[in-house]
């Protein structure tokens, strides 16, 4: 096994597939009927390319980011995860509008003081969150959801 593979699972596309099909029954439970692999055309200008969210739909507009990063075994702040937690903001950004924006994110404490990895990213890269931005967190065990922000 690499040093990067997710230890509570067989591969790292099996972690994020299962946790996709989670995130699909926390918002069908909100009752919205998302698609994976959703795909829309982004651009900040006018020049556009298709990106494929995680999940979306049409109706309602909704397209959704999924996380499922946790802190690292010594408990520090995985980094290159927030560069990609940051790139899903940069596509919402890029995104139409009129669509609802959700960064789906697992629920991960940190050994040493319990902060929440999802909490931990709003306090420090709460000025790159745009505002229509919603940050949902999945409790894995409970299957409980926790809407940190709703635009």
């Amino acid at each position: 096994m690499a040093n990067h593979q997710r230890i509570d699972a067989k591969s790292n596309a099996e972690a994020g597939d299962a946790f996709e099909r989670a995130a699909v029954r926390a918002l069908e439970h909100e009752g919205i009927k998302v698609i994976m692999n959703y795909p829309l055309e982004v651009g900040v200008a006018k020049q556009k390319k298709k990106h494929r969210f995680d999940l979306g739909t049409d109706t309602p507009p909704t397209i959704v980011e999924c996380k499922s990063h946790r802190w690292t075994a010594g408990g520090n702040m995985p980094s290159a995860k927030m560069t990609v937690w940051n790139e899903a903001m940069y596509y919402f950004v890029c995104a139409p509008s009129g669509y609802r924006k959700i960064l789906f994110v697992l629920r991960d404490l940190r050994s040493t003081n319990k902060e929440a990895l999802a909490d931990y990213y709003v306090r420090t890269y709460g000025h790159l969150i745009p505002s229509d931005v919603e940050i949902w967190e999945y409790d894995d065990k409970s299957e409980k959801v926790r809407k940190l922000m709703d635009a």
